[in-house]
C-alpha cells in the first residue's frame, strides 16, 4: 500500500468474510490520514452500539475486523447493522486527540543504523534526527506484536527501504524506521526496521492498568535526549510521556 494525501476520504464500505467468526469491514484503499480516522470513527461506533454477539474489533489502516460469536449472531444479521455504522464516517464531527511527548535517545549504541540512514539520505545525523524530532506522527494501528505502533508521517526526505538483513533482536523501546513510516517497539524482537533510537518509556507494562500506552489515532512527537538523561528515565519505573490534547483536523 502507498502513502497518500491527507485529503478526505472517499469512503466505499464493504463487507468480507474472515473464517467462520469474524466480518471484516473495509472503508477504502492505502494508507491516509483520513481514511483511518474514519476507521477509528467507526470502530468507536461499533464499540457504542453494544451489537449482540461482538466480541472484539481491531481496527488497521483501512479497515475494522470484527470478531464475533457464532452462537448469539451471524453474518446475516451482523453484516447489515455493521454497513449501517459505517454510513456518513467521512461526514462526522472531528474528535479531540491525545498527543504524546516521547524522548529518544539518537544514535549510538541505541541507534545502530542513525549514520547509514544520514548517508543515504544525504544528510548529517543531526539533521535526521531534526526532522524526526519536528514530525507529527500518527499511530495507524497495533500489530505486530504488543504494542507495536505504526505511525505514519515520516518525512518523505528519510523514506528508505527496509535493512537487506534483518536482525535477530532489537531492544525494547527501539524507535525505527522502515519503508515510509516509523515505529516504536514494545519488546525486544526480530525486525528488519531501521534503529534510530530507543526510548525509556515503556509503552508495553502488564503492571500498569492499562497496559497498551498508547492506541490507534494517537499523536506522536519525537523529542531527543542525552545517553545520561535516557538513563534517568530509564531508573525510573512506570515512567509516562509527557501527554496533551490536540484536535483531529489537523491530520498528519
Amino acid at each position: 500500500m502507498s502513502v497518500t494525501s491527507p485529503s478526505p476520504p472517499s469512503l466505499s464500505p464493504r463487507l468480507l468474510v474472515a473464517g467462520d467468526g469474524a466480518l471484516i469491514v473495509e472503508l477504502g484503499e492505502g494508507i491516509a490520514p483520513a481514511l483511518n480516522a474514519a476507521v477509528h470513527r467507526l470502530d468507536r461506533r461499533i464499540a457504542d452500539a453494544g451489537l449482540p454477539g461482538v466480541v472484539e474489533t481491531v481496527p488497521t489502516y483501512r479497515s475494522v475486523l470484527v470478531q464475533y460469536d457464532p452462537g448469539q449472531t451471524n453474518p446475516d444479521r451482523l453484516g447489515p447493522a455493521l454497513l449501517d455504522l459505517a454510513r456518513d464516517l467521512a461526514r462526522a464531527s472531528r474528535e479531540p486527540q491525545r498527543r504524546w511527548i516521547v524522548p529518544v535517545c539518537f544514535g549510538g549504541a541505541h541507534g545502530e543504523d542513525l549514520d547509514d540512514v544520514a548517508r543515504r539520505a544525504g544528510l548529517s545525523t543531526d539533521e535526521v534526527v531534526a526532522l524526526h524530532c519536528a514530525a507529527d506522527y500518527r499511530v495507524y494501528m497495533l500489530g505486530f506484536s504488543p504494542g507495536f505502533a505504526y505511525l505514519g508521517g515520516l518525512p518523505e526526505a528519510l523514506h528508505q527501504p527496509r535493512r537487506e538483513n534483518p536482525r535477530m533482536m532489537t531492544p525494547a523501546g527501539s524507535v525505527m524506521q522502515g519503508g515510509e513510516q516509523a515505529a516504536i517497539s514494545p519488546i525486544a524482537m526480530p525486525s528488519g526496521w531501521h534503529l534510530l533510537g530507543r526510548t525509556p518509556i515503556k509503552t508495553f507494562e502488564l503492571r500498569r492498568a492499562q497496559p497498551f500506552l498508547l492506541a490507534p489515532g494517537d499523536r506522536i512527537r519525537f523529542s531527543s535526549i542525552s545517553v545520561a538523561e535516557y538513563d534517568r528515565l530509564a531508573a525510573r519505573d512506570g515512567l509516562l510521556p509527557d501527554q496533551e490534547t490536540v484536535t483531529e483536523g489537523a491530520e498528519a
